[in-house]
């Protein structure tokens, strides 16, 4: 009962953290978004993260575009780095996690279907084609766009996929379906080389509480799903910046039970 006491003074002390939480998503040049299913009680709502470049934001909510929305709102201008989730196509600069599409494609490969094991083969051809370029113009540090070199294999590509998309196998047509809708997603990197292929950020810092969630079966309550939430927030922000996070929340209970406004997040150490 004190541990259960405990999570439930340090979360609610450190509930207005959260507006500076979403600031910093706003601000941000690339924010990497995911999302995992999450049981609150008997409800089904899912497990969100938005991770830019120095901090780690989480949030239980149901999977609609409501809850990008809230925290993004309708006019964020970073890049957004994501998976094929359409409520993300909302955003113009978005970027697509090729990560999502080498296993779809890998599935494919291992099709009984004639068809689809070749189209599943073509993506991975290309695919790796393109990697293997993105990170030569990397460590040459080069400037010029890939996609004018590869002109002719994008839209030999692009027309398989239109060929494709009213294919009888399902699993092939979804794929180049997907591929059509996040063209511009999906390739944009070949014109800026810097940016990432995968979304690794926000699937790493889910990683820890997919596990957790498989030991406790989620959350019981809606405070105790915005509790688990924000401490969670907290803890990884400070991980992230090199500060504690134990000594901050001990300073948030103390600025709460005397009143006072509550600390902002330490600053990065590496930034001091």
């Amino acid at each position: 009962g004190t541990i259960n006491n405990t999570l439930h003074e340090s979360g609610s002390a450190a509930m207005p953290v959260e507006n500076e939480l979403v600031q910093e998503i706003v601000a941000s040049d690339l924010l990497h978004v995911d999302e995992t299913s999450w049981t609150e009680l008997t409800t089904l709502l899912w497990f969100w993260v938005f991770s830019p470049d120095n901090e780690t934001a989480y949030w239980i909510a149901f999977r609609s575009a409501e809850l990008i929305e809230n925290v993004l709102g309708k006019d964020y201008t970073g890049w957004l780095m994501s998976d094929g989730y359409q409520v993300y196509r909302r955003y113009p600069s978005r970027l697509r996690c090729w990560a999502h599409l080498l296993r779809k494609a890998e599935g494919l490969k291992e099709s009984l279907d004639e068809e689809a094991r070749l189209f599943g083969q073509q993506t991975l051809d290309l695919l790796n084609i393109l990697i293997t370029q993105v990170y030569e113009a990397r460590n040459q540090q080069l400037d010029e766009p890939l996609s004018s070199a590869n002109q002719l294999q994008l839209l030999t590509y692009q027309r398989l996929c239109m060929q494709m998309q009213s294919h009888a196998h399902k699993k092939l047509a979804a794929l180049a379906t997907e591929m059509l809708n996040d063209w511009d997603a999906i390739f944009r990197v070949l014109d800026c080389p810097h940016y990432p292929l995968t979304n690794n950020e926000a699937e790493r810092a889910l990683r820890h509480w997919v596990i957790l969630r498989g030991i406790c079966y989620g959350t019981r309550t809606e405070e105790g799903s915005r509790v688990f939430a924000i401490l969670i927030s907290v803890i990884e922000t400070c991980r992230k910046r090199n500060q504690s996070p134990w000594v901050y929340l001990a300073a948030v209970i103390s600025s709460q039970r005397v009143g006072h406004d509550v600390p902002a997040l330490p600053i990065n150490k590496g930034s001091e």
